[in-house]
């Protein structure tokens, strides 16, 4: 078979085709432990609000036929619009309105998108970049360029912080924005690592982007205002240079494919015109699904209530756990203020993390090994890249208990066969 550029770059294997083939497989029934993939916590009271509203839909008439059966326009839903415009700028001061949001089929098309707006070739025959300040970043980012070369990334500042744990921070030193970068993106709370990216931080980011003429682009899809699984003081930010990206998949309807992007108009209308070719329109169920609760705001008081406080206890037990299997293994966690997950540094692991990942795969464990993390830093000599794994709690307790136990077994394993 006889590919174009476009075939032979994206349909070749990618990161993260085999995380989202692990999390298939897994929910095949192929691996007890999936602790790999991004699939949210099923949170019974969140469904059950849900089952209400969709209950609702079915009981009155038309609306069944009305939710399955129109297509929206190809910015998705105007009402959900509306809903949403009004609730961000009652809530939070944003001065935007229905023409300043964007529907897309999840996420990953989102980013698929705005990548490709801002970065990649350029009629005049230069070629622009995506920069990443903090490395490392979402692992879907990395493939999603039509073009090679599309990311430029800063190494973190590492600091110890005690009980176990690490942080990383934005190095302001390594960040260079010249003529070659498009755009700035970050994704806040961060994946993998659940770092926050602090107020001051993104003020800085921000400040940058404005002085280089170009947007920062902030991936909120487990941020604020929803489903706001941040652990710590982070002020939600919008302003006309300033693309921000929303998801209702880990506010718990991941198989709705709704992303969200708030942005300028003339952001919006490009966005607009893409999804027109692409898709023709994304699809409204979930749209139609959280309306209500974002007109209403209860979307925020679910997120503050409900979801937050469940992913908290879940991060906090399964440091727990891990702190007390790892025993003298050379692993430092870092600082969980967010999402789902942990992304575990084993310092001097003997062996790489794809090794480490495919011995606990051997044992019907699934996480991610941390290389895949890294878009935009090419430093072979780099180990921290080859040291780190990503592991999520969002399982059921039992799940996460027993996959633990392995990666610490199975780390302490490593170590030892080098120590004796």
């Amino acid at each position: 078979m006889q590919l174009s550029k476009f075939g032979r770059k994206l349909g070749q294997q990618s990161g993260i085709g085999i995380l989202m083939d692990d999390l298939s497989k897994a929910f095949a029934g192929e691996a007890k432990c999936m602790l790999g993939g991004g699939n949210p916590a099923h949170i019974p009271a969140v469904q059950q609000r849900f089952r209400e509203i969709a209950e609702g839909i079915m009981e009155t008439p038309g609306a069944f036929e009305k939710w399955i059966g129109n297509y929206d326009g190809p910015a998705g839903k105007v009402e959900f619009h509306e809903a949403l415009a009004t609730m961000l700028s009652r809530e939070f001061g944003w001065d935007i309105g229905p023409g300043n949001i964007a529907l897309t089929n999840g996420s990953q098309t989102a980013f698929f998108i705005l990548f490709n707006l801002f970065a990649g070739e350029f009629p005049d025959g230069s070629h622009k970049k995506v920069l990443l300040p903090l490395a490392p970043e979402y692992i879907g980012y990395s493939d999603v360029g039509l073009s090679e070369g599309l990311f430029t990334a800063a190494k973190p500042d590492i600091q110890h912080l005690d009980e176990r744990m690490f942080k990383y921070y934005v190095d302001f030193n390594a960040i260079d924005i010249d003529e070659s970068v498009g755009a700035i993106c970050v994704s806040r709370p961060t994946n993998p690592t659940g770092n926050v990216l602090t107020n001051e931080e993104v003020a800085k980011l921000d400040a940058l982007a404005r002085e280089a003429g170009i947007p920062l682009i902030l991936d909120n899809a487990y941020g604020t205002p929803f489903p706001d699984i941040i652990f710590s003081d982070a002020k939600p930010v919008w302003n006309e240079n300033t693309v921000v990206c929303m998801s209702l998949s880990k506010f718990g309807l991941p198989a709705s494919r709704t992303g969200i992007i708030v942005a300028s108009e003339e952001i919006i209308r490009a966005v607009t015109e893409v999804n027109g070719i692409v898709s023709l329109a994304p699809g409204g169920m979930g749209a139609t699904l959280a309306m209500e609760l974002v007109r209403s705001g209860e979307i925020i008081r679910m997120s503050r209530e409900l979801v937050r406080p469940f992913y908290e206890r879940k991060a906090k037990a399964a440091f727990a756990q891990l702190d007390a299997q790892l025993g003298d293994v050379p692993c430092r966690i870092h600082k969980p203020e967010g999402a789902l997950f942990l992304w575990l540094w084993f310092e001097g692991l003997p062996i790489t993390s794809q090794e480490l990942y495919e011995r606990v795969k051997a044992r019907g464990v699934v996480v991610v090994p941390g290389h895949y993390f890294f878009p935009g830093i090419d430093d072979p000599e780099w180990r921290h890249t080859r040291e780190c794994i990503r592991v999520t709690y969002a399982p059921d307790d039992d799940i996460v208990e027993e996959g633990l136990a392995i990666i610490a077994d199975e780390a302490k394993k490593a170590y030892s066969a080098v120590r004796a």
